[in-house]
């Protein structure tokens, strides 16, 4: 599933009645298969972008294609993961899972799918367990497999590991990466870690200014799993903090000027 984005600006009114500006002429591809990581500075835009991928939001001008056709709304070949577990609490692990699945009536061999991926996913023991006994790094895990267990051609992922603890994240980031290559979805991931950005993508969309553009694009060819004492490793984060030191003089020189 290729996705084009092509020429995307998005505005939004405030409430001082004002036309502001985020997304300024965003455009890229994402091939089919790909790890694709939209990079940048928190509240830079990256969310409002996700969310006109995932056909959540519209964009004011220029257009978004899938395989050729524009999105128009949402489509369960795109699933999607937040920045916090949404489960609904009053259904167990396993019927979590599987809601997404029931709603859109999709039932074949749905008992057996939610079962592979709570074992993927390390959650078997706990599938009949209510949302509220669950650690937060446990219910993340929920949130994964219910994105996955309707095999969406696309999974959109709005920084869900930022509020996790070091050793839970890297451990989540290595069963996503682990399983992106074995059920070969295309993966767009929100971060503004540039670390955790060097780990998972194999290409990276750094958006920089007020509104935001893409201010460079990285592709990534260190195989997995990758180490960050690896000196292309190194090479690339030096690269991607110069980039951003460089986007930030020239954000300060503009608003100077105004």
């Amino acid at each position: 599933m290729k996705i084009d984005i092509e020429k995307i600006y998005k505005n939004y009114d405030g409430p001082d009645k004002k036309r502001h500006e985020i997304l300024r002429d965003i455009s890229f591809s994402i091939n089919a298969g790909d790890f694709v990581i939209i990079l940048g500075e928190s509240g830079c835009g990256k969310t409002t972008l996700l969310n006109l991928i995932a056909g959540l939001e519209m964009p004011s001008s220029g257009r978004i294609l899938v395989d050729g056709k524009a999105i128009t709304g949402i489509h369960p070949s795109r699933s999607m993961m937040f920045q916090q577990p949404v489960l609904i609490p009053w259904l167990t692990v396993k019927e979590n899972v599987a809601y997404g699945c029931k709603i859109r009536k999709d039932s074949q061999d749905l008992e057996y799918r939610v079962s592979q991926f709570l074992e993927i996913m390390g959650l078997a023991s706990a599938a009949n367990v209510k949302p509220d006994q669950l650690s937060l790094g446990m219910a993340q895990r929920v949130c994964l497999a219910r994105a996955l267990v309707g095999h969406p051609q696309v999974l959109l992922l709005d920084e869900p590991f930022a509020s996790l603890d070091t050793f839970t994240q890297a451990h989540i980031q290595e069963e996503l990466i682990n399983l992106w290559m074995s059920e070969n979805f295309t993966a767009i991931f929100v971060t503004h870690d540039i670390d955790e950005a060097i780990r998972l993508g194999n290409k990276i969309v750094f958006l920089a200014g007020s509104p935001a553009g893409i201010a460079d694009i990285f592709d990534i060819k260190v195989p997995y799993p990758r180490n960050r004492h690896d000196p292309e490793v190194k090479t690339l984060r030096t690269d991607i903090l110069d980039r951003f030191k460089i986007a930030h003089l020239v954000k300060r020189n503009l608003t100077n000027e105004i």
